[in-house]
C-alpha cells in the first residue's frame, strides 16, 4: 500500500495543500471545487446528525450542546492529525448505558443529574488520553493484544443488550406508543434496504422524520395520543447561546463511566484502520494522534455539557460510497455543526420528537450496537470452537444483558463495566501459557 502523501509535503507543511481534483477518487490531501466541497460537507452533516442528535436525547443531554461540541471536537481532531485523517466526531453511544446507570435518568426530558455524568465522561476522556499517549510512545500492538476481536465484540454486544430494556420501555407506555415505535422501526428498515442512492445511508434521520410525521398525523390530527406541543418551538429564537453545563466529579460515577475509554480505543482503532484500507494507504502513523484527539475532544465536550465523542462509522460509509476522502469536507461539516449549536430553534425542534419515536429509534440503534459484534467476529474469523473465546463471550453477554453489578465498598461497577473488565481479564487468563499448557 502507499504510505503517506509524499516526503516533501510531509516535511514542508503541517497541513496538506489540498490540490484541486475534479473527478475520480479524491484523496485526503486533495479537494473538490469549492461548490462541491460545500455540498459534500453538508452531506456529512446529514450523515452524522441522526446519531449525534439521538444519543444526547437518550441520555437527557441538550442536543444543541452535543451538536456544537461534535463540531468543536471534529476541528480538534482535524488539527491534531494535521488534516490527514478524514473523520467526523459525533456523540458516542458507548456512554449511554453507564450514564443512565450513574444518573438514574428516567428516559425523557432533561436529565437532572447531567453534571454527575459529565464528571464521569471527563474521567473517561482522561483515561483515554493516557492510553493514547502510551500508544504514541510504544505503538498499538499492546492494545490489539489486550483487545482482540473476540473481546471487543463481546463488549460491544454487551452494551447493546444492556440497553435493550431502555428501548422497550420507551415504546411500552400504551398501545399507541407501541405501534408508533414499531412503525418507526419499519420505516428505518425500509429506508436502509430499499431507498435509492445515498438516501439508503440515512435510515436513522429519515426514520425519525417518518415517525415524527406519523405521530403528528395520528396524535395531533386524529387524537389517538398526546399531541405534540409546539409552544417551545415557536418561542425559541433562531440564534442564542446553548445551555452550557459544568461537570461535578463524583468517584462512583467516574469509576462507572471511565471504563468506556476502552471501547472508544477499540472503536477508533477499527475506524482508522477502515479508512486506511479504503484510501489504500497506512494511517498507522496517525493512530496515536487520532486517539489523543478523540480523548481531548471528549474532555472538552464534557467540560461544557456535551456528550463523549467518537469517530463516526456513518461518515466512513459516506466516504465509501462517494470515494471522496478530502479532509476539508469535515472542517466544513464541523463549522456547520457549530453554527447549528447556536440555534435554540434547532434544539427545540429536536426536543419536540415524541417519546415513542425515540423509542423506535432506540430499538434499532441499540440492536445495531449488539449486532455489530457479529460483524466484528465474522470479519476477524473468530473461532468459537476455541473454549477460551466461547466462554469469554458467554460470560460478557450474560453480565451485560443481566446488568450484573459488583460492589467494592463505596464503588459500584454496573453491567457494562463488569462485562468489559470481565471479558478482558477472563480472556487473558484463559489464553495464558499456564491455561494452554493444561489442555
Amino acid at each position: 500500500m502507499s504510505n503517506g502523501t509524499g516526503a516533501g509535503e510531509q516535511a514542508n507543511s503541517y497541513f496538506p495543500r489540498w490540490k484541486l481534483k475534479t473527478s475520480g477518487v479524491i484523496m485526503p490531501e486533495e479537494r473538490l471545487p469549492w461548490g462541491q466541497t460545500i455540498v459534500s460537507g453538508l452531506q456529512h452533516c446529514v450523515a452524522m446528525s441522526g446519531s449525534t442528535i439521538i444519543a444526547p436525547l437518550l441520555m437527557g443531554f441538550d442536543p444543541n450542546v452535543a451538536v456544537l461540541f461534535s463540531g468543536i471536537g471534529t476541528l480538534i481532531f482535524f488539527v491534531i492529525v494535521a488534516g490527514r485523517v478524514p473523520s467526523y466526531l459525533g456523540s458516542s453511544f458507548a456512554f449511554i448505558a453507564v450514564v443512565l446507570a450513574a444518573t438514574g435518568y428516567a428516559g425523557h426530558g432533561p436529565n437532572p443529574n447531567i453534571s454527575v455524568a459529565l464528571g464521569g465522561i471527563v474521567g473517561a476522556g482522561v483515561l483515554y488520553g493516557v492510553i493514547a499517549l502510551i500508544v504514541m510512545w510504544s505503538g498499538v500492538g499492546w492494545v490489539e493484544r489486550l483487545l482482540p476481536p473476540v473481546v471487543t465484540g463481546a463488549v460491544v454486544a454487551a452494551i447493546g443488550l444492556n440497553l435493550a430494556p431502555v428501548a422497550v420501555k420507551a415504546v411500552s407506555a400504551n398501545g399507541f406508543d407501541t405501534w408508533i415505535g414499531l412503525a418507526t422501526v419499519l420505516i428505518i428498515g425500509v429506508v436502509a434496504v430499499a431507498a435509492p442512492g445515498l438516501w439508503r445511508r440515512l435510515p436513522i434521520i429519515l426514520g425519525a422524520i417518518g415517525g415524527y410525521l406519523l405521530y403528528l398525523l395520528f396524535a395531533n390530527g386524529l387524537g389517538f395520543g398526546k399531541p405534540i406541543d409546539f409552544a417551545q418551538l415557536s418561542a425559541a429564537p433562531w440564534f442564542g447561546l446553548p445551555n452550557f453545563m459544568t461537570p461535578t466529579f463524583r468517584a462512583d460515577a467516574i469509576f462507572l463511566i471511565a471504563p468506556v475509554a476502552v471501547i472508544l480505543v477499540a472503536e477508533n482503532l477499527g475506524h482508522i484502520k477502515a479508512v486506511g484500507a479504503m484510501t489504500g494507504r497506512s494511517l498507522d502513523a496517525y493512530l496515536g494522534r487520532a486517539l489523543f484527539a478523540d480523548s481531548l475532544a471528549t474532555i472538552v465536550a464534557a467540560c461544557g455539557g456535551g456528550t463523549g465523542v467518537t469517530t463516526y462509522a456513518e461518515n466512513i460509509g459516506v466516504m465509501a460510497a462517494t470515494k471522496v476522502y478530502s479532509t476539508l469536507l469535515f472542517a466544513f461539516a464541523a463549522t456547520v455543526s457549530i453554527l447549528l449549536g447556536f440555534s435554540p430553534k434547532f434544539g427545540a425542534l429536536i426536543l419536540s420528537i415524541p417519546g415513542p419515536v425515540i423509542g423506535g429509534l432506540s430499538i434499532v440503534l441499540f440492536g445495531l450496537i449488539a449486532a455489530m459484534a457479529g460483524r466484528i467476529w465474522v470479519e476477524n474469523k473468530v473461532d468459537f470452537a476455541d473454549p477460551a473465546n466461547l466462554i469469554t463471550v458467554a460470560v460478557a453477554l450474560t453480565a451485560g444483558a443481566g446488568d450484573l453489578t459488583l460492589k467494592f465498598g463505596a464503588f459500584t461497577i454496573g453491567g457494562i463495566g463488569t462485562a468489559t473488565f470481565g471479558a478482558i481479564i477472563l480472556y487473558q487468563i484463559l489464553t495464558s501459557p499456564i491455561a494452554r499448557r493444561a489442555e
